[in-house]
């Protein structure tokens, strides 16, 4: 049948239309082929008349209404542009469909608003499912892709194309998504991750705001996706193509550069390194004026990029690194240049510019990039000229060093692009082979605008290659199905763009003329367009621009576009000033220096198993040029379509349904645009010259059977059936055909045979409507009639009566009426008159009133302002001294600086080191004299009999002396003791006095109160002041409440900063081990690669020649490895006692909880208005700082002490090496003492802040200088002692003379011993500089405090009015008091004189009985180096000796301890320590500490803990893991720590001890400084044991928790056939057939066993459940935020009885319940929401009920919650009024959505003392330890 039969009177048609594109409308009358013209109605009832000259102006004929909203558009009887059009609007608009099918291409249609048809259960419903079963779906083309790589065995290839804001990115995404989740592997999820962590990184660098998307992608990229054998992710590659380097330094306008850079100014504070400011202040941001999107969070988008960067294994010095170079180029953005003229030799002045000297983007370029700024600054106002001869520097105009400088940051920004892209390429990389890859293709579509340039050009060729691509693909399938179903075909004709390609890439094309005018030295656009002109105009596709001569048009497959050719060479030379890229080349930073190496060794740093990592090609080697963007892109568009051809393509276009951005709006134009330039109507006009329609044979029996009669029926054989009613139906056999499976039709035959169908089942229809409509229209008619008389009859008799009554209530009414209106009138008359008299009254009075009110307030203003500008005054006046005062500082630091590198160079000279080496010189002579001199020594040693005689009674002076030092500190001891008696004293006057100061004020306002009511005359003033007494007295009595009130909140204060003190203190230990483990970790992988052949000295065989990494020596452990004695006495200044420790110094906002921030910032607020109302607190403070000075100068002292105390390691010394150290030990004790004296003075005139940065200064210049020593002491000695090896191994005469009788080589191994002292001297220097540095910045902090709380009060009281007469007294009593303070501590300062001299003297002698041969050199003497300084030991207590002695312990001998701490420690086992008594080996360790004590050996005791500490070490390190080993160690650790304080002899630690155990206590020793490092080590222990528990836990919480159901089904919204995939529900766990719920208890009751056999105590018991019901409410709330299926109102009821269970299981095990149901709190009031009544009048209740939720949290939990019947979603009002009754609340904290699982609680170890005896302990033969013996 033809298809003009179709065009009947009442066909619907589509005609062309202005603004829609195409209209639908009606034929008024039928066509036929001798008519000109056509009638029809249009949908808008407007009649118009069509010309028709021929069949080819007809009409496109309307689809019928079967077809509407097909799935497929080939489906589609008609296939034309307007049917596509409207199949697609009807889709999109009526059902919210936005994707459909068109053959093998998936159109795409932005929605603008989230749809969720994206989530795991779609994935589910798509996995195995053909590409037509189910609706269209980017996953369907995904499964699609999927199946055929699994069955057929080939690459795959999915192409998404479309303009900018169209989803090319998002289907992308989506796409990667469903092959991450289909070809996960479960030991391999880490590709997955990466491979979805990528797109936040890419979308961040290569993203930016457009006027048509918000996030558009600006570059092309190929993600190849690899999958194994089985078919799982094995890793990944990236290509990116064509990046759009032009917007770095331009944006048009309402654009926005690229994300990153907003993302860096957002995140400024976090990152300040970086010079960064408002994103407004930068030239590269602010030129689209367009700073923000709407809804998004820059700061939030640049977390999420650092967690993707950290995820792709990008190191923080890569990100640091990077993050320099993205500010750099916004710093190179804001340089600016000035105009000026430049003089030149010889030659006339040339234009130029120059940068300003304080240009502070070039020092920011210079400081970021760390390049030299004067040659940076150098090249970016000249350029080189290279002649055949000569070189030229030309200066640059300021436009053209623009241009240059906007070349350069475009310059970098690509490189850094490029680098990114390799490193997320290497690592994606993967180690197991690729067997298949799935590549998706996100590329720019078709782009024309109304001035199109390179970028566009680049864009459109790249179309033109795809589309021709995807045009031979669609004919080979057109083609294939018709060979498949046996039909006779023709070869379809198809447009081919072959001739446009041959255009742009033919020789003599498009790109080959503008690469040869490239390479040309006079190159310009012009003379390339006049080339173009000459050598293309003979192509068909090309042709000159309409307007000028600097445009030309090329004919795409899509449409025409003009190009304007201005810029054209200088983008496709993409040329950046060589002698700027050669000042960055020579940066420090080792990123830049990387990101401008040569290309091939960039592409050097990834493995060669990946075939491709850039779209950059690799240029040439023998080229000499560059190679052009265009030749670079055309190579790897090349490379790119091989490897789509290679491939199984499929096609997903994006189309943008409007501009505007509003969801499900259908712009028709926009939309026609689209589909012509991306091939979807290209793709209908293939499929219509074929035959575009098929139905399968049963299919189209069922469908028109109704055209053939019954006899023609053959149910057996449909086929022959159906072509009886084709041969019945169309006579042209022509337009169908049969195939084997299938009935293939011609376009517009399926709408014939729907016509026919439809005038059958019309004609049906009528017959039998006419007879049925006769039979109900009769019966109707009489059952109407019959009613109608009733209803008349009764009506006319109702009428008349209600007439007559209606008559009568009228006139009664008017009388009423009459009678009552006048009433009302009299009434309101007296009533107004009586009101206006009333107003008037008070009105007058109130007028009076406000008059007098005003005159009032005039003059207290006038009072306030002259106050208020004598105040600004004097501010002012103080700020301009404050800035006088900084400008001197900054000019003497200047001067000390320049002072200090002199100083500097001069010790290094080399007269400096000749006089060190001449030191060792004198060194080894001495040893060579003493060769000689031996044998004279044993004659003088017989003269030395009779003075060691002499010595001894010496000695028993000495030790008369000893007793009087000790009755000295006896003396001492009780003059503390006055002093504090009269501290309290004096404490006890203040408050005294200030009681009678506070009675003498009430006192005095009680007077100035009755003289004031005295003084009024008028009774309303009196009336006036007794309202104002009484708001006094009520304002007393709230003040008294708030002062309560106060006093409680700082009581509260001070318990939240000791906690988060504590928490602080416990993160930094947890973090400090974390490094530690990694850094072992890192050791064993470094062992494991290969470089177990490098030799690595531990601490213990560290030579003189060894070099030692810098790092590495601030990190050696506590037992170095050698026998000499350490004082501890230093680590005081380091760690002070826990319990002495000012957290208020130490401890940090930051840390603290976010519910006490708020509190500690109200106190805070309130401590300063007391301080500012209250004069008495000058007192105070006044009294604090000088307690404070006084704590100092103390400190200062002690440090003064232990410099002067320090050790000789060596029992010999010459007498001119005793000589130098004293002198050099005096000049360090007098700088020391010059530096504290000047420090108290520098106090004292409030200038301790520059003093102590001074001393500060000097001491790491001296540690700097000490270091450089130890070096080359270490150099000279290494070459003697090489000298003295060859010596003493020489066979010669010489050598064993000098070796005769072998004292040299023990001189030789002696001299090698104080050579590895020397080297750890040098460590603990460092260290213990570092520590005094850190000291010093925190005393620093503290006085800085101290200064401004003291200016604020003095500045206070100064302000205020006359001296007064309290004020007078209280300062004569603080002038008494400071007096007599000061005398005390006179006296004390003079005792601690006598003391040291004292101690001197006795130094002295002992140290003449040592050269005498007496070994009596005390046991608390701190070992002294060579170079006159204490040596302090990091990381170890102090140990301070007590004069009391005790009973019983455990012997052992000296260097045993390691064998003991192995057999007690490393070599015991958990089970067998089950079965022994619990915290057996810490009572065993302590009663050696019993032994040490009793022998008082301060180093017994020392390497006694030492090796426990280090065995426990080991034992963590090895099976920390293991829960019974920690659950062990945790208890004995903790055991050993309440020894120690039961036994330490502390009265706070003695209320429960026997007098037994009181005489058993420690007399010399005071270990409360190693009880914080046990404590440590068993916070560790704690911290560990937490982790394991979670770590076994993690799997169970959210199905015993969330998803377990007692009575199964009981929810009854889970969706049936599928489960969700990825949910734990889903998953085998190792419980089988258990309870969720059962199995989560029974693990906890295993815990719990554990803990309770090994003895850890009950309240660290009750912690560590508080800590894992914390993990365990987090976990499963953080679940429940993200899952929607669980939000209803049974799942409430579910999670609730759940938690029953936990909570009876915390009171059956006698747990801490209140604080567990705390810890629970939040999960519990998330079930009651979920079941509570969701009304308006419910708000008030939800949000009290809440309290431990955040307002994020509930309003999400609302927005997920469904009704679990009809799957509803709550009201928006009701949620609206949620969340403003939320914002009601006060902030108590951040208001996060999830809650955060990795939070520790501060944890306390409670003391807790042992009942049991120390002399019942026995050790046990299960544990050998034969070297102890019990006394």
């Amino acid at each position: 049948m033809s298809a003009i039969q179709l065009y009947t009177k009442g066909a619907k048609v589509w005609i062309p239309d202005q603004e829609k594109v195409w209209e639908e409308a009606e034929l008024l009358e039928s066509y036929s082929p001798n008519k000109t013209s056509l009638s029809i109605l249009t949908i808008s009832n407007e009649t118009k008349n069509l010309n028709i000259k021929s069949e080819k102006d007809l009409p496109f004929l309307k689809n019928p209404n079967i077809l509407l909203g097909e799935n497929d558009l080939t489906s589609l009887s008609y296939l034309h542009e307007p049917a596509v059009m409207h199949n697609l609007k009807f889709r999109f608009c009526q059902k919210n469909e936005i994707y459909t099918y068109c053959g093998i291409v998936l159109v795409a249609i932005n929605p603008y608003t989230d749809v969720p048809i994206y989530d795991v259960e779609t994935i589910q419903t798509y996995r195995r499912q053909g590409i037509g079963d189910l609706d269209p779906h980017i996953f369907a083309v995904a499964e699609e892709a999927y199946r055929k790589l699994e069955r057929e065995q080939t690459d795959q290839s999915i192409i998404v194309s479309g303009e900018s804001g169209a989803g090319k990115t998002v289907s992308a995404k989506y796409t990667m998504r469903y092959f991450a989740t289909v070809g996960g592997n479960a030991t391999e999820t880490q590709i997955e991750k990466k491979v979805l962590a990528s797109s936040p990184i890419m979308e961040a660098i290569g993203n930016a705001k457009t006027t048509r998307n918000d996030n558009s992608s600006r570059f092309g990229k190929f993600i190849e996706l690899q999958f194994n054998k089985q078919f799982h992710i094995c890793g990944a590659s990236m290509r990116t193509y064509l990046l759009e380097k032009s917007r770095v330094v331009f944006q048009a306008s309402d654009e926005r550069n690229y994300h990153i850079f907003y993302q860096i100014c957002a995140a400024r504070q976090q990152l300040p390194h970086l010079q960064l400011d408002h994103q407004n202040k930068f030239h590269y941001l602010n030129q689209g004026e367009s700073p923000n999107v709407p809804g998004v969070d820059d700061l939030k988008e640049f977390e999420e990029t650092v967690n993707a960067l950290n995820l792709l294994g990008f190191s923080q010095q890569e990100q640091e690194d990077m993050f320099k170079i993205i500010a750099s180029i916004l710093h190179i953005g804001n340089i600016q240049f000035t105009e000026c003229m430049i003089k030149v030799e010889n030659e006339q002045d040339q234009e130029g510019c120059l940068i300003k000297p304080n240009d502070k983007g070039l020092n920011a370029v210079a400081e970021l990039l760390e390049i030299d700024e004067e040659d940076m600054r150098r090249w970016l106002c000249t350029r080189k000229l290279v002649s055949m001869r000569d070189i030229f520097l030309k200066p640059m105009t300021a436009e053209a060093a623009v241009i240059s400088r906007d070349a350069l940051a475009k310059h970098i920004y690509s490189e850094l692009f490029n680098w990114i892209v390799l490193i997320i390429n290497r690592t994606l990389e993967s180690e197991v082979p690729r067997h298949r890859f799935v590549g998706v293709l996100d590329i720019y579509g078709f782009e024309t605008f109304d001035s199109n340039s390179f970028e566009q050009f680049c864009i459109n060729y790249a179309n033109e290659k795809l589309q021709q691509q995807f045009n031979l693909h669609v004919f080979k399938l057109e083609q294939e199905e018709y060979i498949k179903e046996g039909i006779e075909w023709k070869m379809i004709e198809f447009y081919d763009n072959q001739p446009c390609i041959d255009l742009i890439e033919a020789k003599l094309g498009i790109l080959d003329l503008l690469d040869e005018e490239c390479k040309m030295p006079r190159g310009s656009d012009g003379s390339w367009t006049e080339k173009l002109y000459t050598k293309c105009i003979k192509y068909a596709h090309f042709s000159k621009g309409r307007f000028g001569s600097s445009s030309f048009v090329v004919n795409h497959f899509a449409d025409k576009v003009q190009y304007e050719s201005n810029g054209f060479l200088e983008k496709n030379r993409d040329t950046v000033i060589e002698e700027q890229i050669h000042v960055i080349k020579n940066s420090k930073n080792h990123l830049i220096k990387k990101l401008f190496a040569p290309e091939d060794q960039k592409l050097a740093t990834t493995r060669t198993k990946l075939k491709v990592v850039s779209a950059k090609p690799t240029p040439n080697v023998q080229k000499t040029h560059k190679q052009t963007v265009c030749s670079q892109f055309r190579d790897s568009l090349n490379k790119l379509m091989s490897t789509l051809n290679a491939t199984t393509p499929h096609y997903v276009r994006c189309i943008k349904p409007n501009d505007t951005k509003t969801p499900f709006e259908y712009n028709p134009k926009r939309a026609v645009q689209q589909l012509r330039a991306c091939g979807v109507l290209e793709t209908i006009r293939l499929s219509s010259a074929g035959f575009p329609s098929r139905w399968t044979y049963l299919d189209f029996f069922y469908r028109y059977r109704v055209l053939c009669k019954s006899k023609d029926i053959d149910n057996r054989n449909i086929q022959k059936t159906s072509e009886i009613i084709l041969g019945n139906s169309i006579k042209d056999s022509s337009t169908y055909q049969f195939g084997k499976t299938k009935i293939f039709f011609r376009p517009g035959q399926v709408a014939y045979l729907e016509k026919l169908r439809a005038d059958k089942l019309v004609a049906c229809c009528i017959m039998m409507q006419k007879s049925v409509r006769m039979f109900i229209y009769r019966k109707r008619y009489i059952k109407i009639q019959k009613s109608v008389q009733l209803i008349q009859r009764y009506g006319r008799g109702a009428l008349a009566r209600r007439l007559a009554q209606d008559i009568r209530r009228e006139r009664s009414a008017k009388t009423i009426q009459r009678y009552v209106r006048g009433w009302v009138k009299r009434i309101q008359y007296q009533r107004l008159r009586k009101c206006i008299l009333g107003i008037q009254c008070h009105a007058r009075g109130y007028m009076a009133r406000i008059r007098f009110l005003k005159h009032k307030y005039n003059l207290a203003a006038v009072t306030i302002q002259k106050y208020v500008r004598g105040w600004l005054a004097r501010k002012q006046f103080k700020q301009k001294i404050r800035h006088i005062v900084i400008c001197q500082a900054a000019v003497r630091r200047y001067l000390a600086r320049k002072q200090y590198k002199k100083l500097r160079i001069e010790a290094r000279s080399i007269e400096h080191v000749k006089k060190l080496n001449k030191g060792l010189e004198n060194k080894i002579i001495s040893l060579q004299q003493k060769i000689e001199t031996l044998n004279k020594t044993n004659h003088e040693l017989k003269n030395y009999q009779n003075e060691v005689h002499e010595l001894k009674t010496k000695l028993q002076a000495f030790r008369a002396m000893e007793t009087e030092i000790k009755n000295l500190k006896n003396i001492i001891f009780e003059n503390n003791k006055t002093i504090e008696k009269l501290k309290s004293d004096i404490n006890i006057e203040k408050e005294e006095k200030m009681d009678i100061l506070n009675e003498l004020d009430r006192f005095k306002q009680d007077v100035e109160n009755q003289r004031r009511m005295w003084s009024e005359d008028t009774a309303k003033l009196r009336e006036e002041l007794e309202n104002m007494n009484e708001i006094v007295k009520t304002s007393e009595k709230g003040a008294e409440e708030n002062l309560k009130e106060r006093l409680e909140a700082e009581k509260l204060l001070i318990l939240n900063e000791a906690d988060s003190d504590r928490e602080q203190y416990q993160k930094l230990l947890s973090e400090y081990q974390n490094l530690e483990q990694f850094c072992d970790e890192l050791k064993l992988q470094l062992r494991g690669q290969g470089h177990l052949g490098v030799h690595r000295r531990n601490v213990s065989d560290i030579s003189s020649i060894s070099v030692m990494d810098e790092h590495m020596s601030s990190d050696v452990p506590e037992d170095y490895g050698y026998g000499s004695v350490r004082s501890t006495a230093s680590n005081n200044s380091v760690r002070e006692r826990l319990d002495n420790v000012d957290w208020k110094i130490e401890g940090t906002s930051e840390n603290q909880t976010p519910t006490n921030t708020s509190t500690s910032d109200s106190n805070t607020n309130q401590e300063v208005e007391n301080e500012s109302n209250i004069d008495i607190g000058l007192v105070l403070k006044l009294q604090h700082k000088l307690a404070e000075v006084e704590r100092n100068k103390d400190r200062m002292q002690k440090r003064l002490d232990e410099l002067s105390t320090s050790p000789k390691i060596e029992k010999a010394r010459t007498d001119a090496e005793v000589a130098a150290r004293i002198s050099e030990l005096e000049l360090c004790n007098s700088q020391l003492k010059t530096q504290l004296f000047e420090l108290q003075n520098s106090i004292n005139e409030g200038k301790g802040f520059p003093k102590l940065q001074e001393q500060l200064a000097t001491a790491q210049n001296e540690l700097e200088r000490r270091s450089e020593e130890i070096i080359q002491l270490k150099g000279v000695l290494a070459n003697q002692t090489n000298d003295m090896k060859f010596m003493l191994n020489s066979k010669t005469r010489t050598g064993e003379y000098i070796n005769e009788d072998g004292e040299l080589a023990q001189a030789y191994e002696t001299q090698k011993t104080i050579n590895k002292q020397l080297e750890l001297e040098l460590q603990d220097e460092k260290a213990k500089y570092q520590a005094y540095e850190k000291e010093l910045k925190l005393e620093i902090e503290r006085l800085q405090n101290d200064n401004e709380r003291q200016q604020r009060i003095l500045s206070t009281n100064l302000l205020g009015s006359g001296q007064t007469q309290n004020e007078a007294y209280m300062q004569l009593q603080i002038t008494r008091l400071t007096s007599e303070n000061l005398e005390l501590h006179d006296k004390i300062d003079a005792l601690n004189e006598n003391i040291r001299k004292l101690k001197k003297q006795e130094r002295f002698l002992a140290k003449k009985l040592r050269d005498f041969g007496g070994n009596t050199m005390p046991d608390n003497e701190p070992y002294q180096s060579d170079l006159g300084l204490s040596v302090p030991i990091r990381n170890v207590p102090s140990i301070r000796k007590k004069d009391r002695e005790y009973l019983g312990m455990f012997s052992y001998k000296v260097g045993t301890e390691n064998a003991i701490m192995k057999e007690l420690v490393i070599d015991l086992k958990p089970r067998t320590a089950v079965a022994l008594l619990p915290g057996l080996p810490a009572h065993i360790v302590f009663m050696c500490i019993r032994y040490t004590d009793y022998r008082n050996d301060e180093d017994m005791v020392k390497t006694l803990l030492s090796a426990f500490n280090n065995s426990l070490k080991k034992v963590i390190k090895k099976r920390g893991g293991d829960f019974e080993t920690t659950a062990l160690w945790l208890s004995n650790a903790n055991r050993l720590v309440n020894n120690m304080k039961q036994y330490s002899g502390e009265k706070a630690f003695q209320f429960r001890n026997t007098p037994k155990q009181n005489d058993q206590c420690l007399r010399n020793f005071d270990l409360s400084e190693y009880r914080q490092v046990f404590s440590d080590t068993a916070l560790c222990l704690y911290h560990g044991l937490i982790k394991g528990v979670e770590d076994k836990i993690q799997t169970l919480i959210v199905p015993a928790i969330l998803e377990h159901e007692e009575i199964p089904g009981m929810s009854g919204n889970k969706p049936s056939g599928r489960n969700r995939l990825g949910s734990t529900s889903s998953v085998s766990t190792p419980t089988g057939s258990q309870k969720p719920t059962t199995a989560l208890l029974t693990e906890l009751t295993n815990h719990y066993k554990m803990l309770t056999y090994y003895g850890v105590d009950m309240e660290v018991i009750s912690q560590i459940f508080k800590q894992i019901f914390y993990f365990i409410c987090a976990s499963s709330l953080n679940n429940l935020l993200l899952r929607k299926d669980l939000c209803n109102w049974s799942k409430g009821i579910q999670i609730r009885h759940n938690l029953s269970h936990f909570e009876s299981w915390t009171k059956d095990k006698n747990l801490d319940e209140h604080a567990i149901r705390i810890t629970l709190e939040p999960i519990i009031q998330a079930a009651h929401l979920l079941q509570s009544r969701k009304t308006e009048e419910d708000v008030e209740s939800i949000c009290d009920m809440c309290s431990a939720l955040t307002p994020p949290q509930i309003c999400k939990i609302l927005n997920l919650y469904t009704r679990l019947d009809e799957f509803e979603h709550i009201p928006a009002n009701f949620i609206k009024l949620v969340q403003a009754k939320l914002k009601e609340r006060p902030e108590s904290g951040p208001q996060v959505l999830l809650i955060d699982v990795k939070y520790k609680y501060p944890v306390r170890f409670v003391f807790n003392p042992s009942i049991i005896c120390l002399e019942d302990v026995e050790i046990p033969e299960v544990i050998n330890l034969p070297m102890l013996e019990k006394l």
